[in-house]
């Protein structure tokens, strides 16, 4: 998010500072783009060895942004919404797409004031991937709720740890993947969105995981955008952990779990609403855990595969989100010490951007 120093809110200043960053960034690793509103600029990773060369790329990325903003007087800030900003003052950037988009949605599509990570990781194998989005899909309530970072909409206190989770969802093609269950399924059911006019290709697929034919990727995009660079590393390594562990399963000959669709559901609002301190659904038979217990168990079992994939630093501090609390709790934690002034929520996420989590709760 591009935000005013003084005040904290956001400020439409994207396209003034694309193309020049566009430009640089085309012999680089990184990428930087604009997105749906002129007060976002997306950074995206090259493909990396490991999650550390990726997390690397998208430093190198913000430095390189922080290099146009400070000199034109422009903060950024990551969370998976801003606490006061109105939707209504926000411009939309000026491509054929957004516009449709806008025109198609329009009222939820306005209101698509919302920032997230979207996590890749390589599948060799199309017959793979399936049997992977459907039980990564149980793990969807933990990434959100370590992610979550989206406490405040519009100025108020909306209860929800992620309230962005709630909102995506209303676009049309966005929330919880169908399950299917083979890329031929998958095929079918593009051939009838496509034909029907719901979507124009495979890119307009908005579920919270989904295949990017594109890349050769599974994509989960569930979580809140990070308001730290450590925190996006240790979501990230899970993520490629996660995948790796049922890539093995499935070599190993075993069947992959699965939870029914109705749990999926359940477990997406527990998460956005409750954050670290919800109670998930961890098995088809209705098996409830605490998140953070259940977390501490799948750190411990997968452990190895993240020393494989020379991620274990990143995995493991995992656990640091889970002793310290995810963003939105010490976002709720600031304004409580501000007397409710959210413009110190900004504040603190300009900071928490810059140089990292703070672990204190008082300014």
């Amino acid at each position: 998010m591009l935000a005013d120093p003084v005040s904290g809110d956001l400020v439409g200043r994207a396209p003034e500072l694309l193309a020049a960053l566009e430009a640089e960034s085309a012999d680089e690793r990184h990428t930087v783009t604009g997105e749906l509103l002129t007060n976002t600029i997306e950074v995206t990773s090259g493909v990396g060895t490991s999650v550390a060369h990726a997390v690397d790329d998208i430093a190198k990325a913000i430095a390189a942004v922080r290099a146009a903003t400070d000199p034109a007087g422009i903060e950024l800030l990551s969370a998976g919404s801003h606490p006061f900003a109105q939707w209504y003052e926000q411009q939309v950037t000026d491509k054929t797409r957004y516009h449709k988009l806008i025109e198609r949605t329009q009222w939820w599509g306005r209101n698509m004031m919302i920032w997230g990570i979207h996590v890749h990781v390589g599948v060799e194998d199309h017959r793979k991937v399936f049997p992977i989005i459907n039980a990564l899909a149980g793990f969807l309530p933990h990434l959100q709720a370590l992610a979550a970072s989206s406490p405040f909409w519009a100025g108020e206190s909306t209860g929800y740890a992620s309230n962005r989770a709630l909102v995506f969802q209303q676009l049309p093609t966005a929330g919880l993947p169908w399950p299917l269950h083979d890329w031929s399924q998958f095929e079918g059911y593009l051939d009838d969105m496509i034909r029907t006019g719901v979507m124009a290709d495979a890119s307009e697929v908005r579920w919270d995981i989904r295949p990017a034919p594109r890349w050769g990727t599974i994509e989960v995009r569930a979580c809140d955008g990070m308001s730290t660079l450590p925190e996006l590393a240790a979501v990230a390594s899970l993520v490629q952990v996660l995948v790796e562990h049922f890539s093995r399963e499935l070599d190993e000959g075993r069947t992959l779990p699965e939870l029914p669709a109705w749990y999926h559901r359940e477990n997406k609002w527990r998460a956005a609403r409750y954050g670290l301190d919800a109670r998930v659904i961890v098995d088809a038979d209705g098996i409830q855990r605490p998140v953070r217990d259940h977390l501490a168990e799948t750190l411990e079992q997968l452990a190895p595969v993240a020393h494989d994939l020379g991620c274990a630093k990143e995995y493991a501090s995992i656990g640091t989100i889970l002793a310290d609390g995810a963003s939105h709790a010490r976002q709720l934690a600031v304004a409580d010490a501000a007397g409710g002034d959210l413009s110190a929520v900004v504040q603190h996420l300009i900071r928490e951007f810059r140089s990292g989590p703070e672990t204190s709760t008082h300014d």
